[in-house]
């Protein structure tokens, strides 16, 4: 009798997922990011010395920055140079039970590089790239289109880009 609660408990233990604590950001973890926004390609020596800190001390806090989601260093390609010139804003009315079925349909398309499940005028935001005019007029009405749920759709054409940053103030 024992050994089967014994071997029960053990069951829940190992099937529960224990979440990481994660600790707040704090001032150095800030100057850190800061200064990775402005130059995403220092390197931890340069950061380290910028703060008066050890390249060990930042290379610890840039991996617990990482791992813990707070920060991703990535290389983000401009649409342009991956041939996308054309860039909207589509405005997604759906049949509410719907909602997250379309969403993640929209997740899965190329094109989308941002789904927002909004309250307002429009239930999904979402911002996309495109080659020309004609892969844009297919996306909507293929693929957009053919999307079960979808009530409305609303493009607004992106004409010029007058910011485009990933630069923003930490608290």
């Amino acid at each position: 009798m024992s050994s089967q609660k014994d071997d029960s408990t053990s069951d829940i233990v190992r099937r529960t997922y224990i979440k990481p604590e994660i600790r707040p950001v704090d001032d150095v973890d800030r100057e850190i990011i800061r200064l990775l926004q402005r130059d995403g390609r220092s390197s931890n020596t340069e950061i380290g010395r910028a703060l008066g800190l050890t390249e060990t001390t930042i290379r610890k806090r840039i991996a617990r920055l990482v791992s813990e989601d707070l920060v991703s260093v990535v290389a983000v390609p401009t649409p342009k140079a991956v041939g996308l010139t054309t860039s909207a804003i589509i405005g997604i009315s759906v049949q509410l039970q719907a909602i997250h079925s379309v969403s993640e349909q929209l997740v899965a398309q190329p094109e989308v590089r941002y789904v927002g499940v909004s309250t307002g005028r429009y239930d999904l935001i979402v911002e996309a790239f495109f080659s020309d005019h004609e892969h844009l007029l297919d996306f909507v009405s293929t693929t957009l289109g053919g999307m079960s749920g979808i009530v409305t759709v609303e493009t607004s054409l992106i004409l010029k880009v007058a910011k485009f940053s990933y630069e923003w103030e930490i608290p």
